[in-house]
Order: structure tokens, then sequence, then C-alpha cells
């Protein structure tokens, strides 16, 4: 079955904890031997593979999801979910436990993340159905272990066969350096990632020094986004600003999945990069405005009222 785009990326449950502690130095403390008791807590489904799969979906593509989770019910309820979202499941269903995230929600609304990667970590290239990888886009989000060295087989064989690669790599990945990164980054063809990731790979410098160092290692498309401060593209040499407004952020949870995935659709559909920039920021700005890394997700419709 052809796709009009196939991620390959994380699926966890987020449980999101709001605790009420305040922060001290960029820190939530939480006092040895205490019991806390918590002021809310939700779950939902996340992970950087499964979120962009459902916001390409609710942009009207045809959208596969390739990744791994458990023979358990958290994996039953991700899968049930990707079904309800017109995702078609892609993966394999393994023996580890599904990745499960703990968000811990500070009353300054910022958060730390605990993560359990379980079965994401696990998907190899011989689990793959590679005959069912039909589609000229693909999206790949951060994996580590066994899948990070799938992503690299992949992000070869499908550049070879002339198909676009974007990829959007975290922290925990971009800290390993460039080096690390050198298989996959050079089959690329867009690279979307924030300012801190950006530096991690190539050091600090202004926007276009920073561009043109990420460029070289292989993507055509560069896309550095800053917070609140907006974002940045790179393409045939020439900048290219978004600035963003200021909204009610509720949970920073899926924001960069958000963007990514928006600003990915919308160079598919326009080929331009202005126009990418501004529908993924329109997404990261709805996602931030909600609690859970999907509700805030926008449809095609949705965007084009706002464009």
């Amino acid at each position: 079955m052809k796709h009009e785009i196939i991620t390959f990326g994380s699926a966890v449950i987020d449980a999101f904890v709001d605790t009420g502690i305040g922060e001290l130095n960029k820190q939530m403390c939480y006092m040895i031997g205490t019991k806390i008791a918590v002021n809310d807590l939700k779950f939902s489904t996340g992970g950087g593979g499964t979120n962009t799969a459902v916001a390409f979906s609710r942009l009207g593509l045809k959208t596969g999801f390739l990744g791994k989770v458990g023979k358990d019910a958290n994996g039953d309820t991700l899968l049930k979910e990707l079904k309800k979202e017109k995702v078609d499941f892609l993966g394999k269903r393994g023996s580890e436990m599904t990745g499960y995230s703990v968000i811990l929600d500070s009353i300054q609304r910022n958060r730390t993340v605990l993560t359990y990667k379980g079965a994401n970590d696990h998907l190899k290239l011989n689990e793959v159905n590679t005959k069912a990888l039909d589609s000229d886009w693909y999206y790949f989000s951060s994996m580590t272990g066994d899948s990070y060295i799938t992503q690299e087989k992949l992000t070869e064989i499908l550049n070879k066969k002339g198909k676009k690669i974007a990829y959007n790599p975290s922290s925990y990945i971009t800290k390993k350096g460039a080096e690390y990164l050198g298989k996959i980054l050079k089959n690329i063809f867009i690279l979307v990632l924030n300012k801190e990731e950006a530096e991690n790979l190539v050091g600090r410098g202004d926007e276009k020094e920073m561009s043109q160092r990420l460029s070289e290692l292989g993507p055509k498309i560069v896309c550095i986004t800053d917070g609140e401060n907006g974002n940045w593209s790179y393409y045939n040499g020439k900048i290219f600003r978004m600035n963003a407004k200021k909204v009610n952020v509720k949970e920073a949870t899926g924001a960069g999945d958000g963007f990514a995935s928006g600003f990915v659709y919308g160079f598919m559909k326009f080929g331009n990069i202005e126009k990418a920039a501004k529908i993924g920021t329109f997404n990261a700005e709805s996602v931030i405005q909600k609690k859970g890394a999907k509700i805030g997700l926008l449809t095609w419709k949705e965007i084009r009222n706002k464009i």
C-alpha cells in the first residue's frame, strides 16, 4: 500500500504529573523520604514516531508508522489510537515492555521528563518488512540502541532509491556529536532540531554560520527552532526567519513534534520554506496550549483558516 509519508520513531505512554513544585535555579527538588500529594494526573500517548504520524494523518496524508511496542496493555492502547487516527502500523510487537514516560510539571509550567525506552530500542532491520515501506517521504525521530542502527541502514537504503527523509534528533543523540550521526545526516533531505541540539553538533555561531555548518553534513534544508524566539530555516544559501507569538502555555510536551511535522508537511505541499515554517509554528502553538502531545495537533482545515 502506497503511503504519502511514513514515520519511524518512538511510541510511549505519557503520564503527566502535576506536582505543584516550584523551581529554584532551574531545578525542581523533591525532599528525600517525603510523600508528595500530586495536584493532577493524566495519561496519554506520546513518542516522536506516533506524535508525528498522527500529525501527518490529521493534515490529510496517508500515513504509516514504523516502530516497536510491547505485547502489553500499553501497546494495545497505542495501536488502538493509531487505528482511530487512520495511521497504519508497519512495525513490530515484541516481548519488551512498551515505552513509558513520566512528565513532572512545575508551577512555572516547565517540565522534567523521565523516559523508559523499552521496546523502542529494539527494532532490528530484519524485523522490518521493507516491502511495506512504500512512500516517497519518510520522517525519522530520535531512536537509540538497535533501532538507531536500523535507522542508519534505512537512510542509506532509502536515499539510494531517491526517497526524501526528514530527521528530528533529540539532545541525547546530538550530544554524541556530528561524527556519530554522520551516516544519517549525509542521507537526509530535511533536518529539524532546536538551537541547543544544533550547537551540540556544530558549536555556537550566528544563524547563517550554524546553518551552513549543518548543511555541510548532508541535509539540503536545515530548520532550527529557538523556543519563544521563533525559528529560522536555511535553504539554497538563504535564511528564512519566523517569529513566535506569545500564547498561554499549558504544557510543552510534543511542541517539537508538532512543529517539525507541520514544517515537513508544509514543504511537501507547497515547496516553500516560509509557508512550511508558518504551518509548523501554528501546529506547535496549538500543541502547547493543551496538556498532551497529540491533543492540540491541527487538521489542514484548521491551519488553512489560521493562514
